[in-house]
């Protein structure tokens, strides 16, 4: 392996570099990087776009993987059939100790491969197309409110994180599954654990397992009672059917909840921090609430919370921007490095409402796309255009360095987020 001090111009497998890269003290050898700024995607990236767009790098496993920031690689590479998402190969290259042998233990079905991948999507996806989801639009309003008339009433200062982006976020997907809402913070827990770069296997495994359980005796009253929810339909068209066995139903239903929460709170409360800290943007939505579905695009492309979800590893040996990447290494394609591409979009950095042809991948691309999009899509207009409507004193309880930033999740976030009003 790279040693830590090496610069990244050194590599074991000996592939050459397409251009010569900067120097150390630019690029570190070390990933993930740091974001110098919630708003933007590590300022390094920039750097390896220009320089060394195919990257070696070592993760905190002390693996060595490959991170491609360039949005037509990133592209690339997620539609290549010679690129596997399966946990268990060797080379995957997970991001905390725990990770990977929780998740080959757990296998969510992001992380396999067809036919594996393709049998699960197609159980989840009839609940998440377009017509279902904007059938849920009345629904979403009313909780969103109901959850705000709460938040207003208890009075301020809150943590915006817990009290509404969370509030929001985990109320819709129980509500979709048919899952009781009673804890909502408990979800948030499981999360908080088993996307953390730094829990254990075994904590993983601790914080997964009181999920299942609580899924499980779910999906017992389901087969017994079914009801007008997603448990029921999955119960009674693939479990009962012998199409999936119970630990594959449990381990579909707990990343559909880690998944269908976590980014989408990561995004309320990041936008409402990036709104409140330019407040000509807020005022620009508040003055056209009809801008807010391109403004919720163009904060999913700023924003990037889901930067380095898309964990690969190479079937083959793939050439790409003049590197190649052997056979069994791990790669990560960068949703940031390419949404903050400048040879796609012009001034990255600028947040633009009126931005045409934005074509981001926050979602990611490829096969393993997010099939929740369009529900988080639904969720984030909803969020902030409530909350801009109806409290336009918003604004932060304290300064921006008391601002608990999440920088070792799998997710980019905020831990807490004070304000008042």
């Amino acid at each position: 392996m790279t040693p830590p001090e090496h610069s990244t111009a050194s590599h074991a497998s000996g592939h050459p570099r397409a251009n010569a890269a900067p120097d150390s003290a630019t690029l570190p050898p070390d990933f993930p990087i740091r974001r110098g700024s919630p708003f933007a995607a590590p300022a390094q990236y920039a750097a390896l776009r220009a320089h060394d767009p195919v990257a070696r790098v070592t993760l905190p496993t002390r693996k060595e993987a490959w991170v491609v920031t360039r949005y037509d690689d990133v592209r690339e590479l997620l539609c290549d059939p010679r690129v596997s998402a399966d946990i268990r190969r060797p080379g995957f290259p997970a991001l905390g100790e725990g990770e990977q042998e929780a998740g080959a233990r757990f296998r969510p079905f992001i992380r396999t491969d067809a036919p594996e991948h393709t049998k699960y999507r197609r159980m989840l996806l009839p609940a998440f197309t377009v017509r279902r989801v904007r059938a849920m639009r009345s629904a979403v309003q009313a909780r969103v409110d109901e959850i705000l008339d709460g938040m207003l009433a208890a009075g301020g200062p809150v943590d915006l994180v817990s009290a509404y982006a969370n509030a929001v976020s985990t109320s819709v997907i129980c509500e979709l599954l048919g899952i009781p809402r009673e804890d909502l913070e408990f979800f948030r827990d499981v999360t908080r654990v088993s996307g953390s770069r730094n829990s254990t296997a075994e904590q993983v495994s601790a914080a997964l397992g009181g999920l299942f359980g609580l899924l499980a005796q779910l999906v017992t009253e389901r087969r017994e009672e079914p009801r007008d929810d997603l448990i029921s339909q999955l119960v009674t068209d693939h479990l009962a059917t012998g199409n999936v066995t119970m630990e594959e139903l449990l381990s579909t239903l707990g990343i559909t909840i880690n998944a269908g929460r976590e980014t989408t709170t990561s995004m309320i409360a990041l936008s409402t921090l990036l709104l409140l800290d330019r407040p000509e943007l807020m005022e620009e939505l508040r003055r056209d609430p009809s801008l807010t579905p391109a403004a919720v695009d163009e904060l999913l492309r700023v924003l990037s919370v889901a930067d380095s979800i898309p964990l690969r590893v190479a079937a083959e040996d793939i050439d790409l921007s003049g590197r190649t990447i052997p056979a069994g290494d791990g790669v990560i394609a960068l949703l940031a490095g390419a949404n903050h591409d400048p040879e796609r979009f012009g001034e990255p950095e600028r947040v633009d409402f009126h931005r045409t042809d934005n074509h981001h991948v926050a979602f990611g691309h490829g096969v393993h796309q997010c099939l929740g999009q369009h529900l988080a899509r639904l969720e984030l207009e909803i969020a902030l255009a409530t909350l801009i409507r109806r409290v336009p004193t918003l604004r932060l309880a304290g300064t921006r360095d008391d601002i608990a930033i999440k920088h070792d999740s799998a997710t980019f976030g905020l831990e807490e987020l004070r304000v008042t009003w």
